[in-house]
C-alpha cells in the first residue's frame, strides 16, 4: 500500500509517500518540504491569508518532486492522507482540497490525521523506533503535552500547558531580545554562547506536584531582566541596548528554564507511570540542550529516549502519511472514499 501525505497546518507545506507492506514497519521512500519562513519573518509571525496562499502555490509541484523522487507514478497512490488539524483553518483547508481533490480523480480513499498525532508517532521513522507503551512529551508550536500512549489511537493526557507553550515561551522571549523572526531557533543558537546561571529566572510550577505547565509567567520575568539591564545599562553611563554577553545570557538562562521544567516533568511522568521508555516529538525536540539533558538524565535511570529525526521535528508531510500508515494497520482507522471534507482548527488528541 502507497500512502500519500500533506501537510498545511501553518508555515510548511509538506508533501511524502509512505509504503507500507503487511505488518512490516512503514517506509518512507520520499518526501519534499517548503517553508514559509522567509516570506513571514517581515511581519514578525505568521499571517494565515498569506500562509493559504502559498501552500496552494506550492502543493502539487512537492507532489510531483516526491513522485519524482520515489520513482513512483500517481496511480500507483492507493490512500491520500492530509492534515485535519489542529492548526490555521484556512492552512488546512488547502492541503484537504488538494487531498480529497486527488483521491476523487484516482479514485482511491482518503484519510484525515491528527497533525500533533503525527508528530507524536514520527519518532517511528528514526533509526532508532520506539516501542509501547511509552510516556511522550510533545513539543509543538503552541502545545506542550505529556502523554502516555499504550498503543496507536490509544493516548491519555498526564498534564498540558494551562498558558504559554514552551515553544511560545522561546519565540516570545527571543522577541524580547530583539531576535528576528522564528526566534525560538535563533535564541537556543545564542544560548550556546552563554552562562545559563547568569540570571535567576523562574520555574514555573516545578513543584506544583502535577505534570501541568506553565511559561507565560517565565515570559513576564524575562521582560522584568531585560528592563532591569537596560536600566542598568543607563546608570553605568552605557548604551541601553544590551551588550552581546547580556544577551547571550539571558537566552541561556531561558533556555535553562524551559529545559529544566521539560526534563523534570517528564521524569515525573515516567516515575509515576512506571513506564521505562520516554518518546519526544515536536519542533522543540529539536534543541539539543533539551536532548543532552533528557539523555543525561535517562541515563542515570536507565530509560530510553527516543526523537524523531532533526529534519522530521519541525511540520512535514513524513509524519502525516506515517501516522495515517500506523493507524491504518492497527485497524484504528478506515479510510473513506467520502471526498466531503472539513477541518478542524481546535482538535484535542485523546482516546
Amino acid at each position: 500500500m502507497l500512502i500519500l501525505g500533506i501537510e498545511s497546518s501553518c508555515d510548511e507545506t509538506g508533501v511524502a509517500l509512505v509504503e507500507v507492506l503487511g505488518d512490516a514497519p512503514p517506509v518512507l521512500l520520499a518526501d519534499e518540504l517548503h517553508s514559509q519562513i522567509k516570506m513571514h519573518q517581515p511581519y514578525g509571525g505568521v499571517v494565515p491569508e498569506l500562509a493559504s496562499r502559498d501552500h496552494i502555490r506550492r502543493v502539487l509541484p512537492l507532489l510531483q518532486a516526491t513522485l519524482d523522487k520515489a520513482c513512483r507514478p500517481l496511480s500507483s497512490v492507493d490512500v491520500v492522507a492530509f492534515t485535519q488539524g489542529p492548526g490555521l483553518a484556512g492552512a488546512l483547508l488547502v492541503g484537504a482540497g488538494a487531498a480529497c481533490a486527488l483521491g476523487a480523480a484516482l479514485d482511491v480513499p482518503v484519510l484525515g490525521v491528527h497533525h500533533l498525532e503525527g508528530h507524536l508517532l514520527s519518532p517511528f521513522l528514526s533509526a532508532d523506533p520506539p516501542k509501547f507503551p511509552f510516556i511522550a512529551l510533545l513539543v509543538s508550536g503552541g502545545h506542550t503535552q505529556l502523554m502516555q500512549v499504550d498503543s496507536v489511537g490509544s493516548y491519555k493526557i498526564l498534564g498540558e500547558t494551562i498558558d504559554d507553550a514552551a515553544g511560545e515561551a522561546f519565540d516570545k522571549s527571543a522577541k524580547l531580545l530583539g531576535l528576528d523572526y522564528p526566534g525560538g531557533p535563533m535564541l537556543a543558537r545564542l544560548a550556546e554562547q552563554g552562562d545559563p546561571k547568569a540570571y535567576k529566572l523562574p520555574r514555573p510550577l516545578l513543584h506544583s506536584g502535577n505534570l501541568d505547565f506553565s511559561f507565560a509567567g517565565l515570559k513576564t520575568a524575562v521582560l522584568t531582566q531585560v528592563k532591569k539591564i537596560k536600566d542598568a545599562n543607563v546608570l553605568a553611563g552605557q548604551s541601553q541596548e544590551l551588550t552581546e554577553t547580556q544577551i547571550v545570557d539571558v537566552a541561556a538562562s531561558t533556555q535553562a528554564a524551559i529545559v529544566e521544567c521539560l526534563v523534570k516533568k517528564s521524569l515525573a511522568a515516567l516515575v509515576g507511570s512506571g513506564l521505562r521508555r520516554l518518546v519526544v516529538a515536536g519542533g522543540v525536540g529539536a534543541n539539543q540542550h533539551l536532548r543532552e539533558s533528557l539523555n543525561a538524565e535517562c541515563a542515570k535511570r536507565n530509560i530510553r529516549v527516543h526523537y524523531p529525526e532533526l529534519r522530521l521535528c519541525t511540520d512535514n508531510g513524513a509524519m502525516i502519511a506515517l501516522a495515517a500508515a500506523l493507524r491504518i494497520q492497527a485497524g484504528v482507522a478506515k479510510p473513506s472514499k467520502d471526498y466531503s471534507f472539513a477541518v478542524k482548527p481546535r482538535w484535542e488528541l485523546a482516546a
